[in-house]
């Protein structure tokens, strides 16, 4: 089978080969048995055939699924180093050259030179390679060894991609046994990654060429992985999902939102209902209910069913009631359900109710003291810059030479570096400078330049920024909620703005926030006990909780801050991030009620109504949601604020409506 184009895997050219083969009576499926493929190399079943049929849902022949590789067995035979090409063989072997005009005709005849030649000189063709049909499940233990040759990581996937998707992706390719990975976010929801272990590293290679290939409309990032990142998702030794797992079921079902006291006869119940019943694979013992370690439940179970066609049925009973709660129903994964039992388990896990919350701030690096945001800066001054797109690795030293001759005005401990709820760097940071002029200066020249860190090349974005803005940025643009000594009142709830007003740059708040800082903190050889004279709004009304007041530079203050859109997008308790300092720190936690969203990449000359037909199926989507965000000169830049009454809403809108096309421009959504 000589190298051809992709296109040619198409229904003109797959039935007219299969005629052509019962008519030579050598088709495996018409009493032929006697045929098989011999390719020049990989590339053209694996890569070609089977991934182009898959995308455009031809069927193929059984004898598609096995084959031999002429490179290979020339290899085996004659015991030299891996043949490039036809040409090489024909040389090697001193043969001489096909004269055909047409390129397939001339590659046909010279293969068939080679194989003549292999034959005569006595080798015998052993067992064919064989392509999977399809995937197929198996369990990893942590004990188990993975090489780091086998495992890529893909990225970008849709959130309700299954593992089956995924192996699709990777068509022609043989993944090893329950070899699919999806990662979970710390909430316990899919974040758009897998990692794929391959039964060789040849097929780890070949894997690696499909980096940006699409599923659907979005382009999937494949790279290199670690045997070790594998196990750490996939691995378990939860004896109780082993037992689970070795039922055999071909399709798993993750449930979220169950009612704590549910049962698995009211499971049972739930499934077996009318319209679309189905049945659970043993009944009881097929479903498995996820607990935290002390018992209590955590709102997730999965299911087994024997075949595809019923967990189809059972698919369509998604968002149905179960009691008084709406029941979320996705495919799953053996991996996954290791993954949510090892999570569930651990005693750190950050889906822990809010008393659990003192020992995840705990965890914050050693030496760094908790002070809240409001307290570094404020104001409206533009006298800081937000850095983007910081190595994970950087240090304060790293941001310093970045900055080079602009670092002079920085002042003291003013370099802000942002963490992760896990104490790893977001690749973001807030640096305060002595002045306006020199903010403006600094990002100007140093804006989309590079920083060489590990003799590599990383792009830095430096936004000008005020200490409102980095307020505005912590909490997403929403209003703060303190937990004060007693002598802080609260003040009344207060909503967030609306979108209508926000005609300004988007890191620029809507109006001035009263923050109080503290002239006591200069008081040279004191710990004075901090008070807020004043209150910070809240978007409800706090909890004023008593606390003793004890020598420290700032008292414990809260503030919220939602995580970035994850997948599925339901609501759960989400970990906590936190913002740190070189010399400061800020625990933040989550927040669910109304939020806006940032579109970026609209034509200049977009209206409202054409942003009302983009988010088509949102009714809550209307003309006084709608912001079109417009530069210095009043001209449109590109950007618009769409306001949303909740938080689930706005992740629903980023992940249905994420890089689609408005007009002939690629629109982006994020969390404002």
């Amino acid at each position: 089978m000589p190298e051809r184009n992709p296109a040619s895997a198409s229904p003109q050219c797959i039935p007219p080969f299969d005629r052509f083969l019962s008519a030579k009576g050598v088709h495996p499926e018409h009493g032929g048995r006697s045929f098989c493929l011999l390719t020049d190399g990989q590339a053209h079943l694996r890569q070609c055939i089977h991934h182009e049929c898959c995308k455009k849902n031809i069927p193929l022949s059984s004898y598609f699924y096995k084959f031999f590789d002429l490179r290979k067995e020339f290899k085996k035979f004659y015991k030299t180093e891996p043949m490039p090409c036809l040409k090489t063989m024909i040389d090697y072997l001193a043969l001489e050259e096909d004269g055909s005009v047409e390129y397939g005709v001339r590659q046909c005849q010279q293969m068939a030179k080679i194989l003549t030649r292999l034959v005569n000189d006595g080798h015998t063709f052993g067992e064919p390679e064989i392509i999977n049909e399809r995937l197929e499940g198996g369990i990893c233990s942590k004990s188990e060894y993975v090489s780091d040759g086998l495992v890529v990581r893909a990225r970008g996937l849709p959130w309700q991609s299954s593992d089956q998707d995924i192996a699709r992706f990777f068509k022609g390719l043989n993944i090893a046994k329950g070899g699919v990975a999806l990662c979970l976010s710390p909430q316990g929801r899919r974040n758009g990654e897998a990692l794929i272990r391959f039964e060789s590293e040849e097929h780890r290679d070949l894997a690696l060429k499909r980096h940006k290939h699409h599923i659907g409309q979005r382009y999937i990032e494949v790279y290199k992985a670690s045997g070790k990142d594998f196990i750490n998702v996939a691995g378990g030794n939860n004896s109780e999902a082993q037992a689970f797992l070795s039922r055999g079921g071909q399709t798993i079902i993750r449930m979220r939102g169950l009612p704590f006291t549910s049962t698995t006869q009211q499971v049972l119940e739930f499934f077996t209902r009318e319209p679309n019943s189905s049945q659970v694979l043993d009944g009881e013992e097929g479903i498995l209910f996820v607990h935290y370690p002390d018992g209590r439940s955590t709102g997730d179970a999965f299911v087994l069913f024997a075949t595809e066609e019923e967990s189809a049925k059972a698919l369509k009973k998604h968002r149905e009631m179960m009691g008084s709660r709406y029941i979320e129903l996705f495919k799953s994964t053996t991996a996954e359900v290791q993954q949510v039992l090892n999570r569930s388990m651990d005693p750190r896990n950050p889906e822990q109710p809010e008393s659990q919350l003192t020992p995840l701030i705990a965890q914050i690096p050693a030496g760094i003291p908790i002070i809240p945001q409001s307290l570094i800066t404020s104001g409206t001054r533009r006298d800081c810059i937000r850095l983007r797109n910081l190595p994970s690795a950087a240090q304060v030293t790293d941001i310093l030479t970045f900055l080079g001759e602009f670092s002079q005005f920085i002042i003291y401990q003013g370099v802000h570096m942002v963490y992760t709820a896990t104490g790893e760097a977001s690749g973001e940071a807030f640096i305060q400078l002595d002045s306006e002029d020199a903010a403006t200066l600094t990002a100007l020249n140093r804006n989309r330049r590079h920083m060489i860190f590990a003799n590599k090349k990383r792009l830095i974005e430096v936004i000008q920024c005020s200490g409102e803005d980095m307020s505005y940025v912590l909490t997403n643009g929403m209003p703060q909620m303190s937990i004060t000594v007693p002598s802080a009142l609260s003040a009344p709830a207060m909503p967030p703005p609306s979108p209508l007003t926000l005609q300004r740059p988007i890191l620029s708040p809507v109006t001035p926030q009263t923050i109080m800082t503290s002239t006591a903190l200069t008081t040279a050889g004191t710990f004075p006990y901090m008070s807020l004279t004043q209150p910070i709004p809240a978007a409800f009304t706090p909890t004023v909780a008593p606390i003793q007041q004890r020598p420290a530079y700032y008292p414990p203050i809260l503030y919220w801050y939602p995580s970035p859109p994850v997948s599925p997008p339901t609501p759960q308790t989400p970990a906590i991030t936190y913002y740190t300092t070189t010399t400061t720190n800020t625990a933040v936690g989550p927040y669910t009620g109304p939020c806006m969203i940032i579109m970026r990449g609209l034509p200049i000359n977009v209206t409202v109504q054409d942003i009302m037909n983009y988010f088509q199926g949102f009714p809550e989507v209307g003309p006084e949601t709608i912001s079109i965000q417009t530069n210095l000169e009043g001209r449109p830049n590109g950007d618009a604020l769409i306001s949303f009454a909740s938080r689930l809403e706005a992740e629903r809108a980023i992940v249905e409506k994420n890089r689609r096309h408005l007009g002939n421009r690629f629109i982006e959504l994020f969390m404002a």
